[in-house]
């Protein structure tokens, strides 16, 4: 198992409706991914326009190939994109310890 973990900056004042595009955009779509096992969604109690979205992956290809490269990471971005005020830092970690 993996995780990736999007740092996301969205447009001042758009956290409710952003909170609501993030629920449904996983739950219609990322949901449906291969290897998806779960995710999280922090909000930062210093930056209002931080959210930290972590996946949890079978493998890094589920993420990087078998849904990067699909049309539903079209529908992802299209739910979620419009609210991004700069791209996001997507990183994918090994866990550790948990």
């Amino acid at each position: 198992m993996i995780y990736e973990v999007a740092d996301i900056r969205i447009q001042p004042g758009q956290q409710a409706a952003f909170e609501q595009a993030i629920q449904h955009g996983v739950s219609s779509v990322i949901a449906h991914a291969q290897g998806f096992l779960g995710y999280s969604v922090t909000h930062s109690i210093e930056t209002p326009e931080r959210y930290l979205l972590r996946i949890r992956w079978e493998t890094l290809e589920n993420h990087t190939v078998d849904f990067r490269q699909s049309e539903a990471f079209t529908q992802w971005r299209a739910i979620v994109g419009p609210f991004f005020a700069a791209p996001p830092v997507v990183e994918h970690f090994d866990v550790v310890v948990e």
